[in-house]
């Protein structure tokens, strides 16, 4: 049953009331509405704070990460008060401070294969603001198979895409990239940079994807491409449909288990600790270097003096015994172009490691350490 508006209601809410088009009806279907949104960082943001603001009944934030102070330069949602909380926390608060009438839940944990249909059954909308090719992937996949309506967008340093995905009439993020991409071949934020303000647009345009798909007002962006480039200002469309040899997901795929399993956080180091570390002490006591790129990568990017050359599947296949001995039960820093194959090694090599190993995988990888000595 669709909630009537309280006498609070109408007084908060009044230009939408006024709005022509949109009114009472509109409103009272965004009372009675449940939203997840994945992700309380760049996008989740605006997405949480105008949902929160247009009266959306009941919110639910996903995030597992903690506030950083990098993170204030776009995730507006966050102050400097909350460094070190969780993200998810964090943003609920504020999303309540906005606007008592309304619950807010925060979930300070990871969308998984485990979780995510479950989560998705449990929301009529799911607004994906997450940061990797492995949630996107989960988070279509479980609209697929739950028929629950996203509102998906993917930001990198001035530019920006953004597309509802609608099942089972509409298409979804596997008829616009059938395959998941590999996770080093995107620069992460991080790395390559992100505008501040961008998050801000692209993020508002999310919000109101999916208030016109609560409300049934308007024409959601289902099987369009709105692609943006802050820099001259332009935004364009790409058209795209249902893929007709495409099997329905109606269950998650190997693929996508791999890919979340694939991206699980694992022990980092930043480019200027680990400079610190190389640059103290005796050369016994720094941290053993491998570099699991391919040759053609190394010639192109260079690499980091000291570094032990053993290409991702080499070491994956020799697993620990792969480990120079000198250094097999000591502190070892493994990179790669951004940061993905690296933790992928990581990942494998740590149930192997000797008790009392320091196994770390180099933040954004060669990117980020040529990016810091040219800086």
């Amino acid at each position: 049953m669709i909630p009537e508006l309280t006498a609070a209601d109408r007084a908060r809410y009044a230009r939408h009331l006024s709005l022509i088009g949109f009114g009472e009806s509109a409103q009272r279907r965004l009372k009675g509405a449940r939203v997840l949104v994945i992700g309380a960082g760049g996008l989740g943001s605006p997405v949480l704070l105008y949902l929160a603001a247009a009266g959306v009944g009941t919110i639910t934030v996903l995030d597992a990460d903690l506030v950083e102070a990098s993170n204030l330069q776009r995730q507006v949602i966050h102050t400097e008060s909350a460094e070190g909380m969780n993200k998810a926390t964090s943003a609920a608060q504020a999303a309540h401070r906005l606007n008592s009438l309304i619950d807010v839940t925060a979930l300070p944990e990871l969308l998984t294969p485990d979780n995510a249909v479950r989560l998705f059954t449990e929301h009529d909308l799911v607004v994906d603001g997450s940061d990797n090719f492995a949630t996107r992937y989960l988070s279509s996949d479980a609209s697929e198979i739950t028929h629950t309506p996203l509102v998906w967008a993917t930001i990198s340093q001035f530019q920006g895409q953004m597309s509802v995905f609608h099942p089972p009439e509409g298409p979804s993020l596997r008829d616009l990239f059938p395959e998941i991409p590999d996770p080093d071949s995107v620069p992460s934020c991080a790395v390559g940079g992100v505008l501040g303000a961008l998050p801000g647009i692209i993020g508002a345009a999310m919000a109101i994807e999916a208030i016109k798909v609560l409300t049934g007002v308007g024409d959601p962006t289902i099987g369009r491409l709105v692609l943006f480039d802050v820099l001259d200002m332009r935004t364009r469309e790409v058209a795209f449909s249902r893929d007709p040899g495409r099997a329905p997901v109606r269950e998650l795929g190997s693929d996508t288990l791999a890919a979340c399993a694939s991206s699980l956080p694992v022990p980092q180091v930043s480019v200027q600790q680990l400079r610190t570390e190389l640059q103290a002490g005796e050369p016994s006591g720094r941290p053993l270097l491998i570099d699991v790129r391919e040759a053609h990568e190394r010639e192109a990017e260079g690499s980091i003096p000291g570094a032990q050359h053993i290409p991702l599947d080499r070491l994956l296949s020799a697993g620990w015994g792969g480990v120079p001995k000198d250094k097999e039960d000591g502190d070892v820093v493994v990179y790669c172009r951004a940061g993905g194959r690296s933790a992928t090694a990581v990942r494998a090599l740590a149930p192997q490691a000797p008790e009392g190993t320091r196994l770390r995988s180099l933040a954004g990888g060669m990117l980020a350490w040529n990016l810091q000595q040219h800086s």
